[in-house]
């Protein structure tokens, strides 16, 4: 999963979130820091029952915060997702992802845009993905 930062930054810049199932978010500036939240169908907790732990499906939830505009919210794509966004986005632009290649320090995500291969290094594969997105988003359409 990308930082919360970068999906910020990837918010800031344009990417559109089109909400699904099984989809992570933060809800920045709500005393929720660190907090990571998914879309679900279903309520499904882990609590304790009678001492032993045991899986609780809830219908309905009572919480504080009724409801959450999604722009008030920062998604935080997965990799696949970020992988699909980026191919996306280069198809617009007429260009092509090359590779994602594990190396020592992490991940280095290559592309080809304009001719020339670009590369972007992360830690992850995910963050590798999200920098070459966000530089992407970045840039005016050609």
């Amino acid at each position: 999963m990308i930082s919360q930062a970068l999906a910020v930054q990837l918010k800031e810049a344009g990417l559109v979130w089109h909400t699904t199932v099984h989809d992570f978010f933060a809800i920045p500036d709500r005393d929720l820091d660190g907090r990571i939240f998914v879309l679900s169908d279903m309520l499904v907790t882990m609590e304790l029952l009678r001492g032993w732990p045991a899986v609780m499906f809830h219908g309905t939830s009572e919480w504080a915060m009724d409801y959450l505009l999604t722009h008030e919210a920062v998604w935080l794509p997965t990799e696949s997702q970020l992988r699909e966004k980026l191919e996306e986005e280069l198809a617009v632009r007429n260009g092509r992802f090359q590779q994602l290649q594990r190396q020592d320090a992490g991940y280095v995500c290559e592309i080809l845009l304009n001719g020339e291969g670009v590369q972007f290094t992360a830690v992850d594969p995910s963050e590798a993905y999200g920098r070459a997105l966000l530089q992407l988003l970045q840039q005016p359409s050609a």
